[in-house]
């Protein structure tokens, strides 16, 4: 005798509660996550106001509805940006999200894709992808064109995380 399926369809969860009226009302940003992942550098230089204002806002309180206004404005402008992604650069927006979906949202495995997603880009809206924390004076791993492992980046890689090298 097989076992019994026990997976249930639920409905989806919806908040009946409405928003205080103080605050205004906001869309979804309407994406997965793989075009979040895609233009995620771009969301963060684009809109590091709002979301510099947010956290400062959440460090001053820890009530959820203490920010719920700075949380909306970084909602608008994610929005913003990715309307604009897709207006200028849609064709390489869509391929690199679709790259990273097709290979576990991966970096390394759709750079090619990446490069010629962030020259459009770069081109169009003079958005650069900047990775926080890359060391001065070296090339960002985004903009190598042939990276690899070697040894001596393995106990530099050491060294950094404080002796575990995880990969």
């Amino acid at each position: 005798m097989s076992a019994p399926d026990t997976q249930v369809a639920r409905p989806p969860f919806i908040d009946p509660t409405p928003l205080p009226v103080d605050i205004p009302p906001v869309d979804e940003v309407g994406v997965t996550s793989a075009p979040l992942k895609s233009a995620a550098f771009f969301i963060g230089a684009y809109c590091k106001e709002y979301n510099e204002d947010f956290m400062l806002c959440k460090n001053e309180n820890n009530d959820p509805a203490h920010c719920l206004k700075e949380g909306r404005k970084v909602t608008r402008c994610a929005i913003d940006i990715i309307r604009k992604l897709r207006e200028h650069c849609d064709k390489e927006f869509e391929t690199h999200w679709k790259c990273l979906d097709d290979r576990n949202q991966e970096y390394y495995r759709c750079r090619p894709l990446e490069r010629e997603f962030n020259e459009c880009v770069w081109k169009s809206l003079k958005l650069e992808k900047v990775i926080p924390g890359t060391p001065q004076g070296q090339e960002p791993v985004h903009l190598k064109t042939k990276p690899y492992w070697t040894m001596s980046s393995m106990v530099q890689l050491t060294t950094l995380n404080g002796g575990s090298a995880t990969l």
